[in-house]
């Protein structure tokens, strides 16, 4: 099977793009294909896929022409990736498909998401999160408890003394899984300044990544919980890939601003 692909990286969380404009290249976009692709041995390497599809081709409702059709590194669907949306906005814009002035929609399994650009910087609204309970993770023989946040996707956030002393993150942190039945992402964190913070995370399907922008959502949103803080309030976001604000505001709506790059592109022989 030949067809074109793109890499890009959001704060070093990266992703193949393959534009599929009308569904007709990958059909189902099978998940061992995707985990195959995703592996850094034996494929691209990627923390997941994203396909470029009209949000008519797949069959999806939303008031925006594109869908982001996103895959985990292991092949599972997940509803959203804030890292990856930034850089499927990029390509719409460098390929003229969209006008890079205007505010875009794009189509998630989360819903609806819009998109801005101003001096280089990708804003996205992210929606509204959830803040539900407190739970129980554990990681390199250490428990700490943790927020449950939704942004789109599950997160499980706490707050620990120093990120070293989570381990490694090669293998999925225990948790609660009857809060969490189809698996969670979970953020360790630490306080670095006033509205300031660091975090490591460990994605569902993926493994430790080097950013993940619903994570850096849900830490901001379980921090300024903790904090007290009254709305619209901004915290900077440190990751190892790179830095995101995220800005909590009255509406009770998250925006999510961050780089995005495209790396590479090309036209690929996939020989399974």
């Amino acid at each position: 099977m030949t067809f074109p692909w793109l890499k890009g990286h959001g704060t070093e969380n990266d992703f193949v793009l393959f534009p599929d404009h009308d569904g007709t290249i990958h059909g189902e976009l099978e998940g061992a294909f995707v985990a195959a692709l995703c592996d850094r041995r034996r494929g691209i390497g990627a923390d997941g896929v994203m396909r470029v599809i009209r949000t008519e081709a797949l069959g999806e409702t939303s008031a925006g022409e594109w869908f982001m059709d996103y895959r985990n590194a292991d092949g599972s669907v997940s509803e959203m990736c804030g890292n990856g949306i930034r850089v499927f906005a990029l390509h719409l814009m460098q390929e003229g498909l969209v006008d890079p002035a205007a505010p875009l929609v794009i189509g998630t399994r989360d819903g609806d998401k819009t998109v801005t650009v101003a001096d280089g910087a990708f804003s996205v609204d992210m929606g509204t999160p959830e803040v539900l309970g407190v739970s129980k993770v554990s990681a390199a023989g250490n428990t700490w408890e943790a927020q449950d946040v939704r942004t789109g996707n599950p997160h499980a956030v706490a707050f620990v003394d120093r990120l070293g002393d989570v381990g490694s993150l090669l293998t999925q942190p225990d948790y609660d899984e009857s809060v969490y039945p189809e698996g969670v992402n979970i953020e360790f964190v630490v306080r670095e300044g006033e509205r300031h913070v660091a975090m490591r995370v460990h994605e569902r399907g993926s493994g430790e990544t080097r950013s993940c922008g619903t994570g850096a959502c849900a830490v901001a949103v379980a921090t300024a919980v903790a904090d007290g803080a009254d709305r619209p309030t901004t915290y900077r976001v440190d990751v190892p890939g790179g830095t995101l604000h995220v800005t909590w505001g009255v509406d009770n709506h998250i925006v999510l601003t961050g780089p995005a790059e495209i790396v590479a592109q090309g036209t690929m022989d996939w020989i399974a």
